[in-house]
């Protein structure tokens, strides 16, 4: 009989490092299109940019997605599990504030790429805030409000 291993077992020896480019996305609970309510996705937004004043990555490029959100960021401090943990634990809670929510908004773990040499960022970031135009949610990307990447 194969062996069967927990997601969290698969993650075990997940090795990450500073200045590393990584891009992150992490879905709802559910994939419930929480973020339809674009002023509750600025406030993950806003987790987004708190990391990045307090050090721990900078932020290249991001959407967030009704129900998801891509993060295309350069690592600076701690690790990508931790930086995670915050950016999800801060936004459940001022979602759920601002919402009258109770409760998880995140699925359990999240999905991690770390960028090759010769992979292009600068096409990877345009992939990324390209995502509500591919899901037909705008017809031209300026319709969109949450997006940004530092090329813009």
């Amino acid at each position: 009989m194969p062996k069967r291993y927990s997601s969290h077992r698969l993650r075990t020896g997940r090795h990450c490092e500073e200045n590393q480019i990584y891009l992150l996305t992490a879905n709802t609970l559910g994939r419930e299109p929480v973020f339809t309510d674009y002023r509750l996705g600025r406030l993950v937004v806003h987790q987004f940019r708190q990391a990045q004043e307090e050090g721990f990555a900078d932020t290249l490029a991001w959407v967030v997605m009704p129900d998801h959100f891509h993060w295309l960021i350069q690592l600076q401090k701690g690790t990508l599990g931790q930086l995670m943990c915050q950016v999800k634990s801060l936004s459940t809670r001022s979602v759920n504030t601002a919402a009258g929510r109770t409760g998880s908004l995140w699925q359990h773990g999240f999905h991690d790429h770390v960028l090759r040499r010769e992979e292009d960022l600068v096409k990877l970031a345009r992939y990324v805030v390209a995502n509500p135009l591919r899901a037909g949610l705008v017809k031209k990307l300026g319709d969109y409000p949450l997006w940004d990447a530092i090329w813009v």
